[in-house]
């Protein structure tokens, strides 16, 4: 075989295995973006309307994602790309969103981990054995636990081509103190006593335990980038719980961590580095500290006001937010003048509409197509 066949071949073997795969975005020849509203918005540049899009979008208050769910466990559907991806279209087919979010959940890190996680209708999230003691860190099994999630990198990069370009891919990840919340505790928790008991007891172990998760949300944040997530959320779901203070300690450290650290890592790569939002519920009291992590977005919840929260983080971060989601079970008129009101406070630089925590289960189809069009005619 001559020099030019054997070039001409490994040239076809290249083209037919680029889809598969999943090292880098450097290697994936995904769709032009159409739509980069969102990106723009998140850099601070002129965007053409104000984007929106709503945490869980992708889920329980649409009547075909519970058809699916009737047919497939809910963790099967996290860790199967194909219905992944179905799920993560399904409110794409329905409003004009400016983004989409890829269909999984925070609690794959502590599976990953080694822990069991249960899905209980009418519970939530169940850990039957979770983590009571310092002693019990030894059960969790951070060595291969990149490779246990490497669904969701299949999923992610199965979604861009399924977008054709539509809009942008949003992946996330749980935060640090959240997540531990969850595993010790067993599941949700309207208090987060025994994971609270664990920062006043067991300072030196819940800084390891800390540092540990926040080691393996790094890995995975850096293989959805390079899966081809175009931005990044953290959520630190159970901020809450903790006063300022104790935010300042046990959050905000680690935060910061996960950051810049992949950030580093992305930059000595040659990756580009996608635009972060850090939403923290219940964290108002720290605006101005969480400005100063070097996220690019900072995501408030329904109790923040719009032009105070401007306010103590400048005019170089980008807001998303709030509106409360059990507004979204008002008369239609109501919710568009909440919602026009709204924009207006924030503003049309630097700002990405959305709501101030996840859709609640029964929302109204109707009121996400009111909230989608009064935010895009607002301004």
């Amino acid at each position: 075989m001559s020099v030019g066949l054997r070039l001409l071949c490994f040239c076809i073997f290249l083209l037919k295995n680029v889809k598969t795969d999943r090292i880098g975005v450097e290697f994936q020849p995904f769709p032009v973006l159409k739509n980069d509203n969102l990106l723009r918005a998140a850099r601070g540049e002129v965007v053409d309307r104000v984007p929106v899009w709503v945490m869980r979008q992708a889920g329980r208050y649409l009547p075909e994602f519970q058809e699916l769910r009737k047919l497939h466990d809910f963790f099967t559907v996290c860790r199967t790309p194909e219905l992944a991806c179905e799920v993560t279209m399904q409110p794409l087919r329905r409003f004009d969103l400016d983004a989409s979010i890829i269909f999984s959940d925070i609690l794959v890190i502590p599976q990953a981990l080694g822990l069991t996680v249960e899905m209980h209708a009418g519970v939530g999230p169940v850990l039957p054995q979770p983590i009571v003691v310092p002693e019990d860190l030894k059960r969790l099994t951070p060595d291969g636990a990149l490779s246990r999630l490497s669904y969701v990198g299949d999923a992610i990069t199965m979604m861009r081509h399924k977008l054709e370009g539509r809009v942008p891919l949003i992946g996330f990840t749980g935060a640090p103190w959240t997540l531990m919340g969850y595993m010790i505790e067993g599941g949700g928790s309207k208090t987060m006593s025994k994971a609270k008991a664990w920062l006043n007891e067991h300072p030196e172990d819940s800084k390891l335990f800390l540092n540990l998760l926040t080691d393996a949300i790094v890995d995975y944040l850096e293989m959805q980038v390079k899966a081809g997530a175009q931005m990044l959320q953290v959520f630190e779901s159970s901020a809450e719980h903790l006063s300022k203070e104790q935010f300042l300690q046990w959050g905000v450290p680690y935060l910061k961590r996960i950051r810049d650290e992949l950030v580093d890592r992305l930059t000595k790569k040659a990756i580009p580095v996608v635009p972060m939002t850090l939403f923290a519920k219940g964290a108002g009291h720290s605006l101005k500290e969480q400005s100063e992590l070097g996220y690019d977005v900072i995501g408030l919840d329904w109790t923040v006001d719009p032009l105070e929260a401007r306010t103590l983080v400048g005019p170089n971060i980008t807001l998303q937010g709030n509106l409360d989601p059990q507004d979204m079970y008002r008369d239609p008129d109501e919710l568009r003048n909440l919602t026009t009101e709204m924009v207006h406070k924030f503003g049309k630089s630097r700002y990405i509409a959305n709501l101030g925590h996840g859709i609640t289960p029964q929302t109204p189809i109707t009121s996400m197509e009111v909230l989608v069009e009064a935010v895009h005619k607002a301004l």
